[in-house]
């Protein structure tokens, strides 16, 4: 990361882990918690450590700091990832001693990671790689993985290949060690990689999310910054992002089921700052009294905070983003455009 972007008021640069504190300083409580629960207890030790002996970071530096992340995250549509890169980035942000001890485990055998990563993968896309294997080498990953996965698996390869992978199970014996070894390599460089490539997602999609996490004055601060260090990937995070104003693209049935889910006092709140199109939108498919009732709300409640109409509105995004993934309502960017799936 270029240094300008990195130096507090104090002209000191900062280090990878005070970066990386800054940028969870920055995403705050609501939106760094789910950053925290990913951390192990070394990480979060040196973060908070680096967080506590920061001092004063300037604005411009915060700012200069997420633009630059999010505008090497969307780079070239995608990042690329390997064990050299990896390990550089790891570098940055924590003790050589402890990224020393994580790459050790990366590149060496490490079956138990192994198997946990394999036992969590689906079993039609194992079944479908385990097929073309022979049956020794099914026998030995399926004794190795969940007897639940396990038994999900053999129910869907066929008969007969199932029956021959339970007879080898059931006569096998300590598998050697190397064999073991040379098991775990293919599967970490066949299926697992594999898998890694059809399901990674695309980094402005992943952006658009973070950025739809933000208030409104921090997302229009990071866009207008963004669009200065790389327009193309800017333009490409707001049209993916779905906001409070894109519920009006629902259809008839989508924002009646919305407004039926929807906390009252939500829904007060997010419309009280709304753009009148929103307000008419909103009002016109709810019921005459239903309408009256909520604009009578709106009206003795007052002034609200900024922050609070963005905390409702998210709310209300969130919730309809709920419903699309449950089937029970689609959205869509606008009319015409494909359905997107959360």
């Amino acid at each position: 990361m270029a240094s300008r972007a990195l130096t507090p008021s104090t002209g000191r640069r900062l280090s990878g882990v005070e970066r990386a504190a800054v940028l969870m300083l920055a995403l705050g409580e609501t939106h760094g918690e789910e950053v925290w629960k990913l951390l192990d207890d070394d990480e979060i030790r040196d973060l908070s450590a680096a967080m506590s002996s920061l001092g004063a970071v300037e604005v411009e530096t915060v700012e200069n700091l997420m633009v630059e992340f999010a505008s090497r995250l969307t780079s070239n549509g995608g990042i690329v990832g390997d064990v050299e890169s990896t390990e550089r980035l790891l570098t940055q942000f924590l003790p050589k001693e402890r990224v020393g001890s994580i790459m050790e485990e990366i590149r060496g055998p490490a079956g138990r990671n192994m198997w946990e990563k394999l036992s969590n993968v689906p079993e039609a896309a194992l079944a479908n790689y385990l097929k073309n294997e022979y049956p020794q080498t099914v026998a030995v990953v399926l004794s190795k993985i969940r007897a639940e996965q396990a038994a999900r698996v053999l129910a869907i390869l066929p008969e007969d290949f199932a029956l021959d992978v339970v007879r080898r199970m059931l006569a096998m014996e300590s598998v050697q060690k190397d064999i073991l070894e040379r098991v775990e390599q293919t599967l970490r460089s066949e299926l697992m990689s594999s898998l890694s490539q059809t399901s990674r997602r695309d980094a402005h999609e992943v952006m658009a999310e973070i950025f739809n996490a933000f208030d409104r004055q921090t997302e229009t601060r990071f866009l207008t910054k963004l669009e200065e260090a790389a327009k193309e990937s800017a333009e490409r995070i707001k049209q993916l992002m779905f906001t409070f104003d894109d519920l009006a693209k629902l259809d008839s049935a989508g924002i009646q089921t919305l407004l039926r889910d929807a906390p009252r006092d939500r829904l007060t709140v997010a419309l009280k700052g709304a753009s009148q199109l929103m307000r008419e939108f909103i009002l016109g498919n709810l019921s005459s009294r239903a309408a009256r009732m909520l604009a009578d709300d709106m009206e003795a409640m007052g002034p609200v905070r900024l922050r609070d109409v963005d905390e409702a509105q998210a709310a209300l995004v969130n919730l309809a983003k709920d419903l699309a993934a449950r089937g029970q309502i689609t959205i869509s960017k606008s009319k015409g455009e494909d359905e997107l799936v959360y």
